[in-house]
């Protein structure tokens, strides 16, 4: 039987479930489990794909061409698996679910209710994907980790609290456990235990006992004695089943601080971990990633040498927003000895008008683009903000500054280059000027133009690598000269076919192409220390101790020419893809009907619109 762990939260939402839930899950890592996660956010959306990045945050982006919640890139990059959109559940997966059901009479007439019809739903979507192999063993996970998202209490959580009050008998007692996260605010000195109390009590009202309590602390105070006591004492939980989670110098240290509070020993207690048969290969890999995942942390904090980039973004208001991208950063500053200072520069300060209207934040803006040794430029959709970043792109391009093109990032690569160097001043994107008659990007012919939620080319897609292009393509030789990469994608846009040919004459290499050689999917300048762009979202791929390459470059080239050249000999012995091996199937093969491994998940790809033709 899989062992459950769920993560709820109380008084607020936004205090750092994810990062529990993903640093629990490490640790039982560590002792030598498979680990797995769901997230269940309570939004009537199927997806997160057709919300706005200031609102809800980064898009995360699977293999499978799911568009979920940021927080199954927590999961990801911190348990080194590969989730699926059955990961994430949603009120609006729930009930289509159920009407679906109902509209096939699968229910016999009942009248379908919420209890038991929508709870049931729930539970067995849960049973079913946890049993989901999600890592290279190709085996069944030993764990589950379930983070219910928002607080307890929210009408739109109630069945979904209600489900996991049915389901932790449907599991047993041994095999469910709650850890419960709640803000313990600091007040003038003093930890206030009220607010736990209070969510503590709602939960117990509702059927649900925590095991474990989590106070989060928004300081860098630990959880005192006297706090753990009292909320010991008034919660009805064992002093060892508090625990506290204050402010660290980086959320890698989380893990680290739990287990030295001992909730891996609890949960080896209370989930009876120790009858679950690990095997000497498992543990030992355990040993590594404990070891190597210290280090890590440790390291972190004897860094002194520093590299700045410049992140020219239009959703810079929320830093969510560009979450596995700064993530990306990291890993890649950590592999590279140095500690990472980012600048967060909104695209529309950059631009002309600016300067007219905020003559202060214009210069700032520019003094922070001038400043950094690298430039990136990462994805967005619309207009708003985009003259900025060809600005930016076209500095870093004149000024032989290291630069980071991403999604949109590139398609404004190639668009500043056909105005600027081939020529074309009024070059731009039918997606900026729908009847332009110079689209140098534009629209994809199987995209559909009256649906938003999940049309875009979604999901791990190849990019095959240019004959020629293992002397000369930075890009190639940072994913250690293989000839053909996986990334994954979410655009509706591309480069014109038209185009191509005079691009390329006028001197912009497309490195690589998508399988049929049609579609541009990494430029280059070779003459450029680092000038890269890649259709694809890299950084969706990166893990703390495997940074995205394309992101790795670009932090190496901003460190220095040596450090880059290092980097890429570090690449040629170290680097190995993300992704399970059975994953990384060429579209044509399943056109055809050729037998898939198992763990290629056969289902996940066909799911993918453009497979649909959609």
């Amino acid at each position: 039987m899989t062992k459950f762990i769920l993560v709820s939260g109380g008084v607020i939402s936004g205090i750092g479930k994810g990062v529990i839930a993903s640093s629990t899950g490490l640790l039982l890592k560590t002792i030598g489990l498979k680990v797995t996660a769901i997230k269940i956010d309570p939004y009537m959306n199927i997806d997160a794909g057709t919300m706005r990045p200031t609102e809800h945050g980064e898009v995360y982006v699977l293999n499978d061409g799911g568009e979920v919640d940021l927080d199954l890139g927590n999961y990801e990059r911190y348990l080194n698996v590969t989730l699926s959109r059955d990961n994430n559940i949603t009120t609006g997966k729930i009930y289509r679910e159920v009407i679906e059901k109902e509209r096939k009479g699968e229910y016999l007439g009942k009248t379908v209710q919420i209890v038991p019809h929508v709870t049931n739903e729930i539970q067995e979507w849960i049973e079913r994907v946890a049993k989901i192999p999600v890592d290279d063993t190709g085996d069944e996970p030993d764990v589950c980790i379930v983070e219910l998202g928002g607080t307890v209490g929210d009408i739109e959580s109630a069945p979904f609290v209600e489900a996991m009050r049915q389901f932790q008998f449907r599991a047993g007692h041994d095999n469910f456990a709650l850890i419960h996260v709640s803000l313990v605010p600091d007040m003038h000195g003093e930890q206030k235990t009220k607010p736990t109390q209070t969510t503590i009590h709602s939960l117990r009202g509702l059927g649900l006992l925590p095991d474990l309590i989590a106070c989060r602390l928004m300081g860098p105070n630990p959880l005192l004695p006297a706090t753990k006591e009292k909320i010991s004492m008034f919660c009805h939980v064992a002093p060892e089943q508090v625990f506290g989670v204050h402010d660290v110098s980086s959320v890698y240290h989380v893990p680290l601080l739990l287990q030295s509070q001992g909730i891996v020993n609890y949960l080896r207690k209370r989930l009876n971990l120790d009858a679950l048969k690990i095997s000497r290969e498992m543990t030992q890999k355990g040993d590594s990633l404990h070891r190597r995942w210290k280090d890590l942390t440790t390291g972190q904090e004897r860094l002194f040498d520093t590299v700045s980039i410049a992140l020219v973004g239009k959703y810079t208001d929320l830093k969510d927003s560009y979450m596995s991208v700064t993530k990306s950063l990291e890993h890649s500053a950590f592999r590279v000895h140095r500690k990472l200072i980012l600048h967060w520069v909104e695209s529309s300060d950059l631009e002309p008008e600016t300067q007219e209207s905020n003559p202060a934040k214009y210069h700032d803006a520019w003094r922070a683009v001038v400043g950094a040794g690298g430039i990136l430029v990462p994805g967005g959709f619309g207009v708003r903000g985009t003259e900025g970043m060809m600005l930016a792109i076209k500095y870093a391009r004149e000024q032989k500054v290291p630069f980071l093109g991403i999604c949109l990032g590139f398609q404004l690569a190639v668009i500043e280059w056909a105005r600027n160097v081939l020529g074309v001043p009024d070059a731009t994107s039918s997606e900026f000027v729908t009847d332009t008659p110079s689209p140098v990007i534009m629209f994809m012919p199987e995209i559909s133009k009256t649906h938003m939620g999940g049309t875009m080319r979604l999901g791990l897609r190849p990019t095959v690598f240019e004959p020629g292009t293992e002397t000369w393509s930075r890009t190639r030789k940072l994913y250690a000269g293989a000839g053909k990469i996986w990334e994954r994608h979410r655009h509706r846009y591309e480069v014109n076919p038209d185009f191509v040919e005079r691009l390329q004459q006028s001197g912009l290499a497309f490195a690589g192409k998508d399988e049929k050689g049609e579609r541009m999917q990494v430029l280059e300048l070779p003459d450029h220390p680092f000038f890269v762009g890649l259709q694809a979202h890299p950084e969706f791929c990166t893990r703390p101790l495997n940074p995205s390459p394309p992101f790795l470059g670009l932090i190496a080239a901003a460190s220095g020419a040596a450090v880059f050249e290092e980097q890429l000999a570090v690449q040629l012995k170290t680097f190995t893809p993300p992704h399970p091996e059975g994953s990384m199937v060429a579209e044509a093969v399943l056109r055809q009907g050729i037998p898939v491994p198992v763990t290629a998940s056969k289902e996940k790809i066909l799911l993918n619109g453009e497979v649909n033709g959609h």
